[in-house]
């Protein structure tokens, strides 16, 4: 995924009020959007570099988002929403090989109450298969993990994957790890324990977890590589 934007190196200074960063750019202290509802535990740290995008609004009362920290290692992804754009365009090119060569892909699905983010079928070898889709941007212990905050969301996202796995369709939980300096993914089990156990459970009743790894800098983000998951 090209960024629609140029990004612009900057130093970030502060986060506040979840949504909000004081970055240093070229020589000033401006305020950005920060799109991110998690903690953001690890991934960023004053005076950390940082990459952010302008957008071409003029209505916008921040007109620059904070998209990427850099932690000496790694560029981290901060912008949650990118994971559904990259793991829309992964399926399209299949590049995600155990959901390769369905031939439709919806968004945005209604199961229940609410709404998992891919429905696939017609593939000539396996059952319709939806798919939940989390940004991964924490690392404890050397490992990606996910929440990383208290996620009642995820909770209810891996009970209805279950549900549908009872019901014979393919369930998966695609996580999108939007940094490089890691080599497995794991829930975070001291973060969210009922998060762990529920994905434990989804585990030994068919549904799927796939961690992708993402290729992050200044110009794009792409496909990198699956990374095992662990239970523990």
């Amino acid at each position: 995924m090209k960024w629609y934007h140029t990004l612009k190196k900057a130093i970030i200074l502060e986060r506040y009020k979840r949504f909000l960063a004081d970055i240093q750019l070229e020589g000033e202290t401006l305020t950005v959007h920060v799109p991110n509802t998690g903690s953001m535990t690890s991934t960023w740290e004053k005076n950390w570099n940082c990459a952010v995008s302008k957008s071409d609004n003029p209505d916008r009362k921040l007109p620059y988002t904070l998209e990427l920290t850099h932690n000496g290692a790694s560029w981290i992804g901060v912008n949650t929403a990118n994971a559904n754009k990259l793991a829309h365009e992964w399926l399209e090119k299949n590049l995600i090989p155990d959901l390769s060569n369905y031939k439709t892909i919806k968004k945005e699905v209604k199961v229940g109450s609410s709404r998992l983010d891919f429905f696939l079928e017609d593939h000539p070898h396996s059952p319709p298969c939806y798919v939940e889709v989390k940004s991964v941007t924490l690392k404890l212990d050397g490992v990606a993990q996910f929440p990383d905050s208290i996620s009642e969301r995820g909770q209810k996202h891996l009970l209805e994957l279950m549900e549908l796995k009872k019901k014979g369709f393919r369930s998966v939980m695609l996580y999108i790890i939007q940094r490089e300096d890691v080599d497995s993914m794991r829930p975070a089990h001291g973060v969210d324990k009922k998060y762990g156990e529920l994905v434990k459970e989804a585990k030994s009743k068919g549904v799927e977890f796939i961690p992708c790894q993402c290729q992050i800098n200044l110009d794009e983000i792409s496909f990198g590589k699956i990374l095992p998951m662990e239970m523990e």
